[in-house]
């Protein structure tokens, strides 16, 4: 199981020190692509001619490889999400279309650098946790001996886990982003609903498909999200992620939920159960508490999933084709969806009043504690042992995953070694909607002990400076006074990370603002390549500097990166900050090179007339005055 391409921080790492070429990395892709035709992995790749272009265009920008977190990473999308160019199957070749447009989620990714190999695997319109429900062929777990990979992402899972990409897309319904990880040794994030854009994703059930992300080891997971996540305005189901949530908090202040043992089934599986208690010992030990919680109601929950009225909802994308082309689906993919016949309005209001008396229990349960740990599942199957039950022991995989998203929470499922006879075990942390940072933190702390857990769901730093980590208060001293910086009376508050891109800039003139709000610096990092910097005139001759996001649909390829600075600043600030900001500028949502997006000082296109200087291509406000200074005599700077 040796992985054949690095993780994405040492790739990038040997992509820095020129021990690595792009070029050497799709060629390794292709070498590995020649030898996986018996494993069942992919539906369709994309074409050798079009990686070698690919890899030469990204080896051609290799001295902007700062401003693109993915770059030269190899990845690959489950085959429910539309790539242009290439087929979307969902597992159904009668119902394969070849889209015109790449999904939102998808083009984020190549936008940031990364190689897109082709499209993998899955249970047949994702309806399953298996990886056996494919016409492409029933996918194996690495483990080998027969072993189920899981579903219905089982294709990404595996050419993750076997190394063939660094990282893949998979979608996540009732389990399918977490049971495939867990039965393949590798780690599956299934983000909060919405943070991910399903626009140009064949959906399961489109109030709870998620696109889930699936690595070899957190810390990519969570860079993965944080350049993928994006609020999409043709997804009625995107949402962002909210500002104050964006920092993870520190495992060590956590409470963990537990249930009682005899609230747990591990259907017989002694290796399970062991491995399950002895990923808990190191778990506990980094939290600052641990409390009994109530699984019942929990799993009541994931019960509707399938036994209630959400099988309808699946029915209701697929209806028309499954009329028309009964003998397309599998035999078992067409038993479940008919399922949703049978259920009427009336059952489909008293599901949904259940069900939403179980989430207003759940986020109580919050008031308590911050983290469930759970198996991820209870019992592993073979292929054979699958196929003699396939339904019911379909089942058995998604027990304690097919309620995450009915009640709208977060989870990461990580590896939690292996079992006696060699089978592997997994945990899965799970947490509120929005949660994604904290969780991931933790999951990273207690998977790779001996490494920097990351501080929030970032890419690596871009602009060649490092942002710090969230600014904590320093404990009184011993005359009361704090021994960090910090506003009096928000010491406690959670801080607001802020771009900066002109006056406000470490010594600039306007700076001293952010300072006696009690703001303070986070480091340096670039904008998304979707913006455009002027120098608006004033009457002081000094010109305001004005950030523009430009049209990438009316004015495509025009915007580009430009350097800002991000400050940390309490929240209570903020409207004493905005105050100060003359029009035609004001804070908006600013987008980074890494993918995530933060408050920033924004400048409305109405003040961009034939009198401005567009002085985007000197890359920041900053570097244009350096360039003012050297090239005239006798203007203040």
């Amino acid at each position: 199981m040796a992985a054949q391409t690095s993780p994405l921080t040492d790739l990038r790492q040997a992509y820095a020190e020129g021990r690595r070429t792009t070029v050497d990395t799709v060629e390794q892709v292709l070498t590995e692509l020649a030898r996986e035709d018996d494993r069942n992995v992919w539906i369709s790749t994309v074409p050798a001619a079009e990686l070698r272009a690919r890899a030469a265009e990204l080896h051609g920008v290799r001295d902007r490889m700062d401003r693109l977190p993915l770059y030269g990473v190899p990845f690959a999308v489950k085959d429910n999400i539309d790539v242009a160019g290439l087929p979307t199957t969902a597992g159904c070749p009668e119902f394969a279309y070849l889209p015109e447009r790449t999904a939102p989620v998808v083009r984020r990714l190549l936008d940031a650098g990364a190689i897109l190999v082709g499209k993998t695997n899955l249970d047949q319109f994702a309806t399953g946790l298996t990886g056996s429900r494919s016409p492409y062929g029933r996918v194996e777990s690495v483990f080998g001996g027969g072993l189920v990979a899981g579903g219905s992402s089982s294709g990404s899972a595996v050419a993750v886990a076997a190394g063939s990409v660094t990282f893949a897309l998979g979608t996540d319904t009732a389990g399918s982003g977490r049971v495939p990880a867990a039965l393949n040794g590798i780690v599956g994030l299934k983000p909060t609903r919405g943070l991910l854009s399903t626009s140009g994703v064949v959906p399961a059930c489109r109030s709870l498909d998620c696109v889930s992300i699936f690595t070899a080891e957190v810390t990519d997971a969570a860079t993965v999200l944080a350049v993928a996540r994006g609020v999409d305005t043709d997804d009625p189901w995107s949402r962002p992620l909210p500002a104050h949530l964006v920092e993870a908090r520190d495992p060590a202040t956590l409470r963990l939920g537990l249930p009682p043992a005899e609230q747990l089934d591990f259907f017989g599986d002694h290796g399970q159960a062991d491995r399950y208690a002895h990923g808990l010992a190191g778990l506990t030990r980094a939290v600052a508490g641990v409390s009994p919680i109530d699984l019942v109601p929990l799993l009541e929950a994931g019960d509707l999933l399938y036994q209630g009225p959400w099988v309808a909802e699946r029915l209701a994308t697929l209806d028309d084709f499954l009329r028309a082309h009964p003998d397309a689906l599998l035999p078992v993919t067409r038993t479940v969806l008919e399922g949703g016949r049978r259920f009427d309005a009336v059952d489909t209001f008293r599901a949904l009043h259940r069900l939403q008396e179980l989430r207003a229990w759940t986020d109580r349960l919050w008031e308590h504690v911050d983290v469930l740990v759970l198996p991820t599942i209870g019992t592993t199957f073979t292929l054979a042992e699958i196929a003699e039950e396939p339904i019911a022991r379909n089942l058995v995989l998604g027990r304690y995953t097919q309620f995450v998203n009915l009640l709208d929470l977060a989870a990461v499922t990580v590896p939690n070694g292996s079992t006696a006879d060699g089978r592997p075990a997994s945990l899965t942390l799970i947490g509120p909607a929005f949660s994604d940072t904290t969780l991931s933190r933790l999951a990273a702390a207690i998977t790779a002990p001996d490494r920097p857990a990351p501080v929030a769901a970032a890419a690596p730093a871009v602009g060649g400076s490092a942002v710090e980590p969230p600014v904590v208060a320093a404990e009184p001293t011993a005359n009361g006074s704090a021994g960090a910086p910090a506003t009096a009376g928000l010491v406690d508050e959670p801080a607001l990370l802020v771009a900066v891109v002109g006056r406000h800039l470490t010594g600039e003139s306007h700076n001293g603002e952010l300072l006696e709000r009690g703001a303070v610096l986070a480091g340096t990092a670039y904008t998304a390549p979707l913006y455009r910097l002027y120098r608006l005139p004033t009457p002081d001759g000094n010109g305001l500097p004005g950030l523009v996001r430009v049209s990438t649909t009316v004015r495509p390829g025009t915007g580009t990166s430009i350097e800002v600075e991000l400050w940390r600043l309490p929240p209570t600030a903020l409207g004493g900050l905005l105050g100060g900001v003359p029009a035609p500028l004001g804070l908006g949502w600013l987008r980074l090179a890494d993918g995530r997006e933060v408050l920033g000082f924004l400048c409305e296109a109405y003040a961009t007339g034939p009198e401005t200087e567009d002085i985007s291509a000197t890359g920041g406000w900053r570097a244009y005055r350096r360039t003012v200074a050297s090239t005239t005599t006798g203007r203040t700077t």
